[in-house]
């Protein structure tokens, strides 16, 4: 064996290690620096008797080449007592491979109750045992490798070994379940079949067979599923004579064979016995979530549509067939209007990981601040909601969405968002795809704010199931990702999310409860609620918009991404962003794995001389404001000196409408004689007002008092604000209509 793959300072445990296949592992570990504590009781291949020689033997070999070893001539049913043999000889545990194993070869009817009792507590028990002695110690070091030695036997079945199949097969099980509970401790815990000469194999194998399948060719393996690089994890695999291969479990398709309110009967599954056993286009479950999820597909097909049978595609819904997808291109699908406060905004930008602990943060957290702005990601709160109207009628598509997948995302702003006000989204099917085992619809999300168009979003929806109708597998029409320079980034940045994330940010209008229900996150696979990958998104976007845009909202144009891989509450995200002039290239990584959470993704955005927001604000006619400040005008000319004296300073209002800047006054109490004119100030405005149109009214007909109105949020001051009470006398006093 090549060298490279090193074990230095790892502490190994290997039981039934004096001789065969457990020698030949602790040998391996041992030349590559790991510390092995040499388990074998010292008995036959039944069981019978007890010796220290093995392991002596085996341990001196590894003490004589330079290694480090002791022995232990325990029983594994005395799991305790081996772990305690590494923690006192090398201070830790770091690596248990379960292999100590007997035979009691008898034919079923033959196998009397010592036999079955003595194989299960060796090999099935055992392994429980010696892994359980060793589990905390590795939880708490957030490193453990394990091997568990299924067999040929226990998989495929063995005539004369019908206790010990039972006891290899459940070795599997048990394997399967700690790789689950571990993962999140990085404990990774495999399960092998080895085939290799051995006093184990004597009685089932022939001389010259046992001759060629040496240890020494299943050793390899495990070494290397128990290296701190390798990621494998819950599998199987055979191996021998040079040889290995991973097993799975294949599923056919199966079929329903009862209807809607109609009892199942043994008619039903002869006369089904076929398509039950049809293994043409099978599925391959990985988790008990994929396994159990048929059975929800059969239940509402059942319920919807009668006595079906399954269908050709991996997921077993029903396939789409047929389509013509002239009837689907181009269909509007519904038009909704989305009414908000500042609240919304406010709270999307919480559930994106912002803080008033960064004190950049406070123009998207706190309606009172002179800045305060929406996000520009929060475009995509509005769009959403108008999408899924329709989309289970599209006619030929057999769409389910609790099958939906958000495979990617594209948004681009033409305008900065409305902090409050309606905006009206209009969704389009730009295109959809046909991708075998799903669909793809491209969906177009125009939004707007009265007749002006704020934004566009584009959402690349998967659905498991509904392909196979024979269309295109491409569009022209779709926003494409773009890959990364091949250079280290320009800047990485960090966040942590917290436990309550998706909670958090299911509160924008998302309620999928994929994100926050565990048991719905099963059925979808997943062993835990996931965080939305909008909700990843949008701090992806944060922190480029922060570190190449200084959180200017006006710079942001577009962005587009792919959705790669979940992410968990509590993980961190690490958001890689190299510049390539005007566009930011970025991918998000789950810091905690290494996976690609975000990917292809980038971010135009604008030089801050050349903004694409900056210019006057619109004009609209009608505004009741426009009296008032008309009025106020005529006041000031008449009395201005008086109150420049008495003021001493320039106020500018904008007045905005359906939340969005309708008009601008400036009241220069500061310069000459004053003076009121249309626009922004000339010079500096000390204090800048801004609200709407009708709460101007309600202030100045004292229908509002304006200290509530600032702490409601409806009037917003920028600059001076102890000048405003110098400014309420002047509205109270010269403004009567």
């Amino acid at each position: 064996m090549a060298a490279g793959l090193r074990f230095d300072g790892r502490v190994v445990l290997v039981t039934g290690a004096g001789g065969g296949l457990g020698r030949a592992y602790a040998l391996a570990f041992a030349e590559r620096g790991a510390s092995v504590v040499v388990n074998d009781l010292g008995g036959d291949f039944k069981g019978y008797g007890k010796s220290s020689s093995a392991a002596d033997k085996v341990v001196n070999e590894i003490r004589a080449k330079g290694g480090k070893a002791v022995p232990n001539y325990d029983s594994v049913e005395d799991g305790e007592k081996l772990v305690k043999s590494a923690l006192e000889a090398f201070g830790r545990i770091d690596i248990v491979i379960n292999n100590a194993g007997i035979l009691r070869d008898r034919s079923f009817v033959r196998i009397s109750d010592e036999d079955w009792d003595i194989i299960h507590r060796i090999h099935l028990r055992g392994s429980f045992l010696v892994t359980r002695a060793a589990w905390n110690h590795m939880k708490n070091q957030k490193f453990g490798r394990i091997i568990m030695t299924s067999s040929a036997a226990g998989i495929y079945g063995n005539f004369g070994q019908a206790n010990y199949s039972a006891a290899k097969l459940g070795l599997l099980g048990l394997s399967n379940t700690i790789a689950i509970e571990g993962r999140k401790y990085n404990i990774h815990c495999n399960t092998i079949a080895p085939t290799a000469g051995s006093r184990l194999t004597q009685t089932v194998m022939p001389q010259d067979l046992i001759d060629a399948f040496k240890p020494e060719y299943v050793a390899p393996l495990v070494l290397w599923l128990c290296h701190e690089s390798c990621m494998e994890n819950g599998s199987l695999f055979e191996v021998g004579a040079g040889w290995i291969g991973k097993l799975r479990w294949e599923r056919s398709l199966g079929a329903i064979v009862r209807g809607k309110d109609q009892p199942m009967t043994p008619e039903a599954v002869r006369d089904k016995w076929e398509k039950v056993c049809d293994f043409d286009n099978a599925s391959k479950p990985r988790s008990i979530q994929e396994s159990i999820s048929v059975l929800n597909d059969a239940l509402s097909q059942i319920e919807s549509q009668g006595s079906i049978s399954m269908n050709s595609t991996s997921s077993g819904s029903v396939a789409s067939s047929s389509v013509n997808t002239t009837n689907v291109v181009g269909r509007q699908l519904t038009t909704k209007v989305y009414t908000y406060t500042h609240l919304e905004p406010i709270l999307y930008a919480l559930g994106v990981g912002m803080s008033t602990k960064d004190p950049d943060h406070l123009k998207f957290l706190f309606e009172g601040s002179e800045e305060f702005c929406c996000l520009p990601t929060f475009g995509v709160i509005p769009a959403q909601t108008s999408m899924f109207d329709g989309i289970p009628s599209l006619p030929g598509l057999n769409i389910d969405l609790a099958k939906m997948l958000h495979g990617e995302q594209y948004l681009e702003l033409y305008k900065p968002l409305p902090t409050s006000g309606q905006l009206t989204s209009v969704s389009t099917i730009a295109d959809i795809l046909d991708k075998g085992s799903g669909a793809v619809l491209l969906i177009d999300v125009n939004t707007y704010c009265g007749n002006d168009l704020v934004c566009y979003n584009q959402f690349s929806l998967f659905f498991v199931g509904a392909g196979g109708f024979g269309g295109k597998r491409t569009s022209e029409k779709a926003k494409v990702t773009v890959n990364p320079p091949k250079r280290p980034p320009d800047a990485i940045l960090s966040d942590v999310t917290t436990a309550d994330q998706a909670a958090l940010y299911r509160l924008s209008g998302d309620w999928n409860p994929l994100h926050v229900d565990p048991s719905f996150a099963a059925l979808g696979g997943f062993q835990k609620p996931i965080l939305h990958g909008l909700c990843t998104f949008g701090f992806a976007a944060r922190n480029v918009l922060k570190r190449f845009a200084n959180n200017d909202v006006t710079r942001f144009k577009a962005i587009k991404v792919r959705f790669a891989k979940p992410v968990i509450p509590g993980q961190t995200l690490q958001t890689e962003m190299w510049k390539e002039g005007d566009r930011i290239h970025f991918q998000t990584k789950v810091k905690e794995t290494g996976d690609i959470a975000i990917a292809g993704g980038y971010v135009d955005i604008t030089s801050a001389i050349d903004k694409p927001f900056d210019r006057e604000p619109l004009k609209t006619a009608g505004l009741q404001s426009d009296l008032v400040f008309e009025e106020i005008g005529r006041r000031v000319k008449e009395i201005g000196n008086e109150l420049v004296k008495k003021v001493n300073a320039v106020f500018q209002w904008d007045i905005t409408k359906d939340g969005k800047t309708a008009m601008q006054w400036t009241i220069d109490l500061k310069n000459g004689s004053g003076a009121v004119y249309q626009g922004p100030a000339k010079s500096s405005a000390d204090t800048t007002f801004t609200l709407s149109d009708q709460d101007f009214m309600d202030v100045v007909q004292q229908k509002t008092n304006p200290q509530k109105a600032f702490f409601s949020g409806k009037l917003k001051v920028k600059g001076n604000i102890m000048l405003s009470q110098k400014l309420e006398t002047i509205l109270k006093d010269y403004a009567k209509l």
